[in-house]
Parts: C-alpha cells; structure tokens; sequence
C-alpha cells in the first residue's frame, strides 16, 4: 500500500487546538482599588452609604446583581449607567497584573495556542484593562457570568478555563473545559477544589509550569495512539533531536522490530552525523539502513532556488518508499513538528505531503521544545542535540550547488566546530555567500573567541574571505536573503 492511500488530511490533528480562557477580575488583575474608586463616587453622589470594601471582597457576578444590593429596583439600570460613566477615569489605571499573569499568557504562547478573555464586566470595560495593562489577548468577551461563559469557551473551542470564582467552574464546565482555579479571589483553594475543580492553584505563578506539563502528557498520548495505529513504520531518520525522537517514540509504541530507521546518505549530509545516527538506532534496537540519495541528480535541487528543499525531500521520499514496500510496511514518517508547520518558509513539508509522508509529532502539536523535553524525560542523548540542518542550507540561493562546495562548508564547520570545543559551542554555520563566507556561531560566544582565528580556519579550507556574523547564529537565516519567499511556499 502507499503511504498516500494513508495520508491524513493536512489540517488533522489528532489533540484539538490549544485555546485558554481566563476570568478577568482577580484571576489577571488586581482589579480591587480601581472598582471601589468608582463604587465610593457613587456613594459621595448619591448619598447611600455602600459598604465599598464588602463589594470589592466579592467581584464575580454582574454589575446589575451588586447594585441592587445598594439601590432600589427602579434605580439600578440608572446607577449601572453612572457606574460606567466613571469606570474608564477612575477603574482602570487604578487596577494592576497580578503575579504571574505575562509568563502565563506567554506559556500558551509558546505552546502555539490562544488565548481568551470571559469575564461578566462590561465588554468594553475588559477591553480597557487589557490595553492599560498591555495583556496580549487574542479574544475578549465581556457580560457573560457563571455557566453562561461556556457560550464563549464553546463559540472558541476553549480547552481550559482559568477563574477564580465556583460561577468560573460553572462556565469551565459548561463548556466542557478544564476547570483550573486560582484562589486570588473570594474562594480559598478548599472551597474551588470541594465546588469541583479540576486543577487549584495557589496563584497563576503555578500555572505555567502547570500548563506545561499538562499539555505534554495530552500531547504525548496522543503521538502513541497515532503511531499505535500503525503496524510498521519507516523513519526519515537524520540523527536530529525531532527525528531521533520519533523514532524513539514509534519503537516504544510498536516494538522496534517493526521499525526501520533510514538516514539518507549523500553529499548534503554532514559526515560527523551517520555515526551517532547509527549508535542512536542500535541502542534502541531499531534496525538501520543508510539508502543513497541523488538529489544532486535533480535540476531543481542543483539550481538552488528557494524551493530547492522540495527537491531534497521528494527524493528522500521517493527513495524510501521502495524500501517501505521491500519491508512491508505503510507508511514513511518524517520528524516534522509544530513549529515547522507554522514556520515562515518550509517548502520541504509541502514536497513530503504530496507524497504521503505522515507527520506524527506535528498531529500531536508537539512543539521543539515540548519534544526536547519529552527526551530529557526518556533519557534520549538527542535532546540537546543543536540543529544540524543538510549542508545545502549554507549555500546561498543563486549559486549552483555541487559535491565539491558541500565538502568545502562541511570541512570548514567542522574546523570552526572544533576551535570552539573548549567554550561549550552548540551552534555553528559556515554559510557559502559566494565570494566570501558568513560564520555564524553561538551570540554568546562572540565576545569570548578570537574571531580572526575563526576566519583563517575556514579560509584555510578554500574559502576566498570570511567574516564571522555578529548577530550570531541563526537558524534559516538565508532565507533573510531570498527576495520572494512568498514564491517558493
């Protein structure tokens, strides 16, 4: 069978979209003094004496519901009116994060999902705080209280609700969510974990590392159900921590006589990379194979335009299948992840789609940073393996790729690799600009090497000039200098 008759579709993911939904008043900011600032106004205007600090000890519930507290039945549209007459002057600026509020917005971030906002204030009054405060927030909703948050948390396809209140439950579970809680509020962590959280907090400090460790577990059952579906699988193992991992991962699911690993041989690899490659597969006892590939043999790839890399992995691909097919196997998978999807230029992940590649780790939106993480934990030596992309990324676009400039880059690298052994390097590109070349090492190191040493390395290696880069090394930073990659997607 080919692995195009298996191919899912290229938006299925096999755990839903990361989306976090949080409460606004005490769960993201201290919201206290700002709402008793108006709350006292309107006693000094009206003459009633409100008790300000017992409104301010129980925000959650609607506006209306506290004023008719204070206020006779007809009087509280009037009020609530006058409420937010003075809310923009007074409420916001007095109001401030609390702790843990930016790391925790930026853990979702980095975990490449959404964020939300669902709070029973005023809609335009939320939009004021978050702007005041500078909270990036992808959806604010306003006017919705208790169970009726779940019509937002469903509308957005929230995963996770954050409150501090048992009404911020209600909405959590309404929408079928994960209710975490935060006892910043009215409720200490007793009361939310007795009313039916799922998750107490102490505060949104705990929540990051919460966040993440949550989402890694769903994650990573999600990539062994989907390898467990396989009965066999064909790795494009090119020694890197995602592929390593992967295969790491597929052996562990079903068994590593079922797995082969292949790592492509051919002037674009590294030579420093098969050795480890073939120790990493042993020590799991998945069997290895080293299949050459002829991507020099095609006009595309030699060219080096920007879609050279579609070139290199429809080689690849098409030089595994028949090693799939002499195996019996159905599928071929390639170490593509989350972030690669999303990436600005991968011309690459289009090439192995159309020819049917399955992509596990990015159906399980396993980023490379959950997947180093994921092999810290298995004790895999990949992961902190530096990115070791093929040798044809050093050479920039326009100048035509052959054995002998791929050689040229490898041996310069290795002699820059190896001058910095002594400071600790993981980073280093040699890239072929032409009639120069760029060295690009880890910005940390670059007040500390000698740089001249580094250039007569790599000029002693054919180079005409050299210059180390003092941005330090970047990954795909020659697509910097590709005038249309819009062209090439």
């Amino acid at each position: 069978m080919s692995t195009a008759e298996i191919q899912p579709s290229a938006a299925t993911f096999d755990v839903p979209e990361l989306v976090v939904g949080f409460d606004l008043d005490m769960t993201l900011i201290d919201s206290r003094p700002g709402i008793q600032a108006v709350w006292d106004l309107l006693a000094a205007e009206t003459g009633v004496p409100i008790d300000t600090d017992l409104v301010v000890s129980r925000l959650g519930p609607p506006l209306t519901w506290e004023m008719a507290n204070w206020f006779p039945p007809e009087q509280v549209d009037a009020m609530v009116a006058r409420y937010r007459e003075h809310y923009p002057s007074h409420a916001i600026t007095g109001s401030l994060p609390l702790p843990g509020v930016a790391e925790s917005l930026a853990a979702v971030r980095a975990l490449r999902g959404r964020t939300m906002v669902v709070s029973a204030k005023y809609a335009p009054s939320v939009v004021l705080h978050l702007e005041h405060l500078g909270l990036d927030v992808d959806e604010p909703v306003g006017d919705l209280h208790g169970a009726e948050k779940g019509i937002a948390l469903r509308e957005h396809k929230a995963t996770i609700y954050v409150g501090d209140h048992t009404a911020d439950i209600d909405g959590a579970r309404a929408a079928g969510a994960v209710a975490v809680s935060v006892a910043t509020g009215p409720f200490t962590a007793d009361e939310l974990r007795a009313y039916g959280a799922d998750v107490v907090l102490n505060d949104l400090t705990e929540f990051p590392a919460w966040l993440d460790a949550y989402v890694l577990e769903q994650r990573l059952e999600a990539l062994m159900r989907r390898l467990s579906g396989y009965p066999s699988l064909v790795v494009a193992f090119s020694g890197g921590a995602d592929s390593a991992f992967l295969l790491a991962a597929a052996a562990r699911a079903i068994g590593p006589a079922n797995v082969v690993a292949a790592t492509a041989v051919s002037p674009s690899l590294p030579a420093a990379e098969l050795e480890p490659a073939a120790r990493f597969a042993d020590s799991i006892g998945v069997r290895h194979v080293t299949p050459p590939t002829h991507e020099m043999d095609r006009e595309g790839y030699q060219a080096n335009a920007g879609d050279r890399c579609y070139f290199c992995k429809a080689e690849l691909v098409e030089t595994l299948q028949p090693i799939a097919d002499e195996f019996g196997i159905t599928a071929i998978a390639t170490g593509t992840n989350a972030d690669d999807a999303i990436a600005g230029f991968r011309p690459g992940i289009r090439a192995a789609f159309e020819r049917g590649a399955i992509t596990p780790l990015k159906d399980a939106r396993l980023t490379k940073a959950q997947i180093r993480e994921a092999s810290r934990s298995w004790g895999l030596q990949t992961s902190d393996k530096p990115a070791a992309a093929c040798l044809s990324s050093r050479i920039a676009y326009g100048i035509r790729i052959t054995p002998n400039l791929l050689a040229r880059v490898d041996r310069a690298e290795q002699a820059v690799r190896s001058r910095l052994t002594a400071y600790g390097v993981q980073n280093v590109r040699v890239r072929d600009l032409g009639e120069t070349a760029s060295i690009e090492i880890d910005k940390r190191l670059l007040d500390q090497v000698d740089g001249q040493a580094l250039v007569d390395a790599v000029v002693a290696e054919g180079f005409p000039a050299a210059q180390v880069d003092p941005r330090g090394f970047r990954s795909g930073s020659m697509n910097e200098r590709l005038k249309d990659p819009e062209k090439y997607r």
